[in-house]
């Protein structure tokens, strides 16, 4: 007993030593940097044979009440409730009590081309069904209680916009519509079926089907930042489902994440499907390339969240960071991080102050700008001494000001430079595009 103990020790001692074997004072300065700067807020978790080598919490849970965030801070996923809702659905497969070919239509016939449509399409996002979510007036009642006859109707009424396996398209819909189906076969709520399949056996104690925040201890508020830290808007957890409902901790995903890829929530085969990739996308998995290594994962936007979680296989790694504040992209912060464990060459940020630009001076950027090279449209708009863009069907986001006719919005990567003489401004994000000032 005595000997099959120490050598128990000695291999778990060998692989925490290989999983620490990384700069945590420099992992320390960039979450340092990001904070002290304001550039953002959430827990960060980083996982090694499935032990935790790494964890990091930033800012508070809730600026209101001066609440720091600590490790078991839990935030909203977003879009990694996929990965769950569909982990449940290839259960059911497992079991016999579903198809990859069932079709909508043995649940819901009214819906447009139910009888052609599966449920592999639905978790493929193939179905061609319209995502209820990017409809102009979902922003009007997101925040308001939905039964699922409601969001039914609205699934009929804003239609399909293309045949079904004719192409990807990332919808909503898909995934609110899986979760109801598991509802309708377990005859139970998803919140129930979550719990029994998969936070009960996993000892997620953290993850769970979410509520109105701070019904349950410790959970964040989301933010967006306007000069300050503001209180975002607070989706009814009624509406996403399957989509985006759950909440959970860096911590307990990366502890699903490696169970999902070890065998302890499907079988091969159905990790195998998922994991098959079509136009780019599995079933709640798409590939997450870093420089040599693949990853598989998911990331997710509810509010003022937004979320990144991945599995590294042949390496054994996790990486989960979940935000309720953001500035600088969770992308580039992830990118730090896997830089920073995988020991590849990697400059912490550094961030140059925003200018002060009086609302007298914002006045000549003002307008509607449109462009010959994309079919977008940008309004220009101020609030007070605040600087506002708003393109086509989108919400309006604030511009910081880093030099003279220069502006920035870090949430989302975005460079604006007006040449107010020409009536010009130029759009950087994800390449270079030219604006011109329509007259008035």
């Amino acid at each position: 007993m005595r000997h099959t103990t120490l050598l128990l020790a000695l291999t778990l001692l060998s692989y925490t030593s290989q999983s620490q074997d990384f700069d945590k004072i420099k992992m320390d300065s960039l979450f340092s940097i990001i904070e002290s700067n304001n550039k953002g807020m959430g827990s960060v978790s980083v996982f090694k044979n499935g032990l935790e080598v790494y964890q990091k919490s930033i800012g508070h849970a809730d600026v209101q009440k001066n609440q720091k965030a600590n490790n078991d801070t839990k935030y909203r996923i977003g879009s990694i409730t996929k990965t769950f809702t569909a982990a449940i659905v290839m259960q059911l497969v497992g079991e016999g009590k579903l198809t990859l070919n069932t079709r909508l239509a043995d649940f819901y016939s009214a819906l447009p081309n139910a009888a052609d449509i599966t449920i592999e399409q639905l978790l493929r996002h193939r179905s061609g069904l319209f995502n209820f979510t990017n409809s102009p007036a979902y922003l009007q009642w997101m925040e308001k209680p939905k039964t699922e006859s409601e969001l039914i109707q609205i699934f009929i009424d804003n239609g399909t916009v293309f045949a079904p396996e004719e192409k990807f398209e990332y919808s909503n819909t898909n995934y609110v519509l899986l979760a109801f189906i598991i509802e309708k076969i377990e005859k139970k709520s998803f919140s129930e079926v979550l719990e029994d399949r998969i936070t009960k056996s996993l000892h997620l104690t953290n993850t769970y089907y979410g509520g109105k925040i701070g019904a349950k201890s410790n959970e964040a508020q989301s933010y967006t930042m306007n000069k300050e830290w503001t209180l975002a808007t607070e989706t009814d957890m009624s509406i996403p489902t399957g989509a985006g409902a759950i909440v959970s901790t860096p911590t307990d995903l990366n502890k699903f994440f490696k169970a999902l890829f070890t065998g302890k929530v499907v079988s091969d085969s159905s990790l195998e499907n998922m994991t098959k990739l079509v136009d780019g996308f599995g079933m709640g998995l798409f590939q997450i390339p870093f420089y040599e290594r693949q990853a598989f994962g998911h990331n997710g936007g509810i509010d003022g969240f937004q979320s990144s979680a991945a599995y590294f296989s042949d390496e054994a790694v996790g990486i989960a960071y979940l935000s309720n504040g953001v500035v600088q992209g969770i992308n580039d912060i992830l990118i730090g991080v896997l830089s920073i464990y995988f020991g590849k060459d990697y400059h912490l940020p550094t961030f140059s102050p925003a200018m002060d630009v009086k609302s007298e001076d914002l006045d000549q950027y003002l307008g509607l700008y449109n462009s010959a090279a994309i079919p977008l449209k940008i309004t220009i708009s101020k609030q007070d001494n605040q600087l506002m863009a708003q393109a086509t069907g989108q919400s309006a986001f604030p511009l910081e000001a880093y030099e003279v006719h220069k502006f920035r919005f870090e949430q989302a990567g975005i460079k604006m430079e007006f040449i107010p003489e020409d009536k010009k401004l130029i759009l950087i994000q994800g390449g270079q595009y030219e604006f011109l000032k329509e007259e008035e």
